[in-house]
């Protein structure tokens, strides 16, 4: 089992075994915040910090006969210590939220989430029922807000969903543009149905435009810098000189939204065809924007 998994059993465990589901999250969250490495990574979404990553576990988890779910909440099921699992540390921390936070009503932990880590809030559809006015306004001041017009490339390789999101989010992307041949991935929350949806679920259009890919046949044997720079060398000379409708499309929806990201898989942008995509938009006329890499 994830050790991952094992915290979210011990969190339940500590907690006499049931939790609401909003409350898991947010105590799920608070003891995240304390780890030095986190094992789960948070959005902004409809009622504060909320872990897609967490919940697709939790979802795992019912299905393994470990938990039971209802509408409402989660119940561990199994008769597995999970508590003495943890390692030290992490036992410190569970006995520290057991100890700050056993006695308050879901309502209560939404709220002090909300007021001491308001990043996390600014989608939140409670904010405004459960907050004071002034409150409220500071969660409004926290939301990220940029009037340039840039575009963005990013790339999925090495991080959560979470922290991909809050980069988009973060930097106000309004479009996140798909430029993968093939959008399937053996990753959680990157193949393309899945991406749409956690993308709009963050307020984040999202726009597939496989024709200015690479087909996955010609991405065999990619072992060095030189077989990167081989393979698009190769693009840059057929595939770009194909797809500039497609290009000039991206641009208008840049002029139009200001803020768009076109997205793949590797980190490293020297290792990914987004790099030669976005440069051969830069070039095209009236271009008189920024470029930038995330």
């Amino acid at each position: 089992m994830f050790y991952r998994r094992k915290i979210i059993l011990a969190l339940l465990q500590a907690f006499e075994g049931n939790l609401p589901k909003i409350s898991l999250q947010k105590l799920l969250f608070l003891f995240t915040e304390r780890q030095s490495k986190r094992d789960y990574d948070f959005v902004p979404y409809k009622y504060g910090c909320y872990s897609f990553s967490a919940n697709a576990d939790l979802v795992a988890m019912v299905g393994h006969g470990q938990l039971l779910e209802d509408q409402a909440s989660y119940t561990k099921i199994d008769s597995e210590n999970y508590v003495k699992l943890l390692n030290e540390k992490d036992k410190k921390i569970l006995i520290d939220i057991k100890n700050s936070y056993s006695n308050l009503t879901t309502n209560s932990l939404i709220k002090l989430t909300y007021l001491n880590y308001q990043y996390y809030s600014i989608n939140s559809v409670k904010a405004k029922e459960i907050l004071t006015d002034e409150q409220y306004q500071s969660v409004l001041k926290a939301k990220p807000v940029n009037d340039k017009t840039i575009l963005y490339t990013i790339g999925y390789e090495g991080i959560s969903l979470e922290e991909y999101l809050n980069r988009l989010v973060k930097n106000d992307v309004k479009i996140l543009v798909d430029v993968r041949n093939n959008p399937l991935s053996m990753k959680f929350g990157f193949s393309k149905k899945q991406l749409k949806a956690f993308s709009q679920n963050l307020g984040i259009d999202y726009l597939h435009i496989p024709e200015v890919g690479i087909q996955s046949d010609q991405r065999q044997k990619l072992n060095t810098q030189k077989d990167y720079d081989k393979l698009f060398d190769t693009y840059k000379k057929q595939n770009l000189k194909k797809t500039i409708s497609h290009q000039e499309q991206i641009f208008d929806l840049l002029k139009e939204r200001k803020r768009i990201a076109l997205t793949c898989f590797e980190a490293n942008i020297c290792q990914c065809h987004r790099k030669h995509l976005a440069e051969a938009i830069v070039k095209l006329p009236e271009w008189n924007f920024e470029l930038k890499h995330i």
